[in-house]
């Protein structure tokens, strides 16, 4: 980074270069008081520079993303622990952004460095090929490449770089039937067709995540297990609402609300002791992702007549010497208050 000589010096008689490292380590909410200081400040905080250097230093910060559907509109939050807004009694904060342009219904979600994919969904009950993509180091949304059909209630994850979807469309004509899986590889901005065994070949994808290389999804008829090496299966995973994965452990909530892990490699599920206190029994409107390496839960609270809570909490979760599953609520509040009949779509987290 050359200096900017020294009336536009980043802080004076400190070369750039060394201001800029001493800036990247100062964290993301701080930024705004940060871009407040003068003009290459706020031009240092919102460049690309900035985040190339936080993740030399390994300074990066895991930070929430939550999508909420309000009436037929769609808006979009993160979540902010707070210094800024130093107030004791709530030290942490959801801030809007901006939302995206269209309203598709039922997309699928992805993650690819400090991007989030907004894939598909039904545009007027056409399912569309649209990808919107938001980046968060800029808090902007861009069309991104589309696919080559379109798609809603899709399954959707990242392996080895790339993003890979499937379902979501019905298998009805050559050109669905061939491109049931697609891959998106960022570097050629391009989508290709991949190979699927036609036993696997659902439409509806209800949640996904995943382990390793392989993709595990919900579908219609039990659970599939989608290897980007090749070798597709079903498999029934028996799991309901979205799923996290932390420590190679896929975490869900059973159909008694309460979460339990799929251990891959014993290709068993198991209770996840030591949070039944905390937590209520999550029997719809949850949501859940891995954050930092914990489990973070997001979930509809009762609130009043006319609001709902939209809750959180964060957990630390391990494997016991018996090989159980155990796990320790770090943290449970309140994040937002929205009208009665709002709903959580999805939460995601991004390295910032």
């Amino acid at each position: 980074m050359a200096d900017l000589g020294p009336q536009s010096q980043l802080i004076p008689n400190l070369p750039d270069d060394i201001a800029l490292q001493c800036l990247a380590r100062v964290p993301r909410s701080h930024h705004p008081i940060l871009s407040l200081v003068s003009k290459p400040w706020r031009c240092t905080v919102s460049s690309t520079t900035l985040y190339i250097t936080r993740s030399i230093l390994h300074t990066t910060e895991t930070c929430l993303y939550l999508n909420l559907r309000l009436n037929s509109t769609f808006h979009w939050y993160t979540l902010f622990h707070n210094p800024i807004f130093r107030d004791p009694v709530k030290p942490r904060k959801l801030c809007p952004l901006s939302s995206i342009p269209t309203k598709p219904i039922g997309p699928a979600f992805a993650v690819l460095g400090s991007k989030i994919y907004v894939i598909g969904g039904s545009i007027g009950d056409i399912p569309s090929n649209n990808v919107w993509v938001f980046d968060c180091r800029f808090n902007c949304w861009e069309m991104g490449p589309r696919m080559r059909i379109g798609r809603e209630f899709a399954a959707a994850g990242v392996v080895n770089g790339k993003i890979y979807v499937m379902g979501g469309c019905v298998v009805d004509n050559w050109a669905r039937s061939m491109n049931w899986a697609e891959v998106f590889d960022p570097t050629t901005g391009l989508w290709t067709t991949l190979p699927s065994p036609i036993e696997v070949r659902d439409k509806w994808m209800h949640a996904s995540a995943v382990v390793g290389d392989k993709i595990y999804a919900m579908a219609d008829r039990g659970g599939v297990v989608y290897d980007v090496g090749g070798v597709s299966k079903r498999l029934d995973l028996g799991w309901r609402g979205r799923a996290a994965v932390v420590g190679g452990v896929l975490y869900c909530y059973d159909y008694l609300g309460k979460i339990r892990g799929y251990d891959v490699k014993e290709d068993v599920w198991k209770e996840l002791k030591g949070v039944d206190k905390g937590l209520p029994k999550f029997l719809c409107g949850a949501t859940m992702v891995n954050f930092d390496d914990r489990l973070c839960v997001v979930w509809e609270g009762k609130g009043s007549g006319k609001e709902v809570d939209i809750m959180c909490a964060e957990i630390e979760v391990w494997k016991d010497e018996d090989g159980g599953l155990s796990g320790n609520i770090l943290w449970s509040d309140m994040i937002l208050v929205v009208p009665n009949g709002a709903s959580i779509v999805h939460c995601l987290a991004v390295d910032l």
